[in-house]
């Protein structure tokens, strides 16, 4: 499997999420959440699996915006913050409200342990990309080929360091989030044995 084997879809909402995570990004989490839709749609690709890629392409780009200094939340989980963002850019975007709910959802979903494919096919997808991108969980069932081609054209850089960064602060802030409990239960040591950046 190869790149241009990939679906990329071309749409103004596309589009227009790619811009605003480019803006909002360090160019490492830019990278990262591009690398987590091609994990996603090479992993659907392969096992066969129908799924909506305007809206994992949305979702993927707008999945950590919460992380960011413009986009974090005192309040909430870095998680439902940028699901909240995604839903506004979805109003924007002139999406009807069941899918604004839908890409809010799929961002969400991507920090559980699991998501069910039945039920929610993107959300499935973003969370298993994410785990590979970011602890290198089931990494295996990427495609060496394209494993390859996707790393050099969108180099993980600083992305481990930036990310166990980021997540230990959201931890420590907000104990009771996920993220709190991923620091508790080793994600720094995870992250930094990613067979990504081997």
């Amino acid at each position: 499997m190869k790149l241009n084997d990939l679906v990329i879809p071309d749409t103004a909402a596309c589009r227009g999420a790619l811009e605003v995570a480019a803006r909002y990004h360090t160019p490492s989490l830019l990278n990262h959440s591009v690398r987590a839709y091609l994990w996603a749609a090479a992993y659907a690709r392969k096992q066969g699996i129908g799924f909506d890629a305007e809206l994992l392409y949305v979702s993927a780009m707008l999945h950590d915006l919460g992380l960011t200094a413009e986009f974090d939340s005192h309040t909430v989980p870095f998680e439902e913050a940028g699901g909240h963002v995604a839903w506004a850019f979805c109003a924007g975007a002139g999406w009807s409200r069941e899918r604004r709910q839908r890409a809010l959802e799929v961002i969400v979903r991507h920090m559980w342990d699991e998501v069910s494919l039945e039920d929610d096919p993107e959300g499935h997808l973003l969370e298993l990309s994410t785990g590979m991108d970011i602890s290198g969980r089931r990494t295996e069932l990427i495609p060496p080929g394209l494993r390859e081609e996707v790393l050099a054209r969108h180099p993980r850089l600083d992305i481990a360091k930036e990310f166990a960064a980021c997540i230990a602060e959201q931890g420590e802030r907000k104990p009771s989030s996920l993220a709190g409990g991923f620091v508790r239960s080793g994600i720094a040591e995870r992250v930094a044995r990613n067979p990504l950046d081997a």
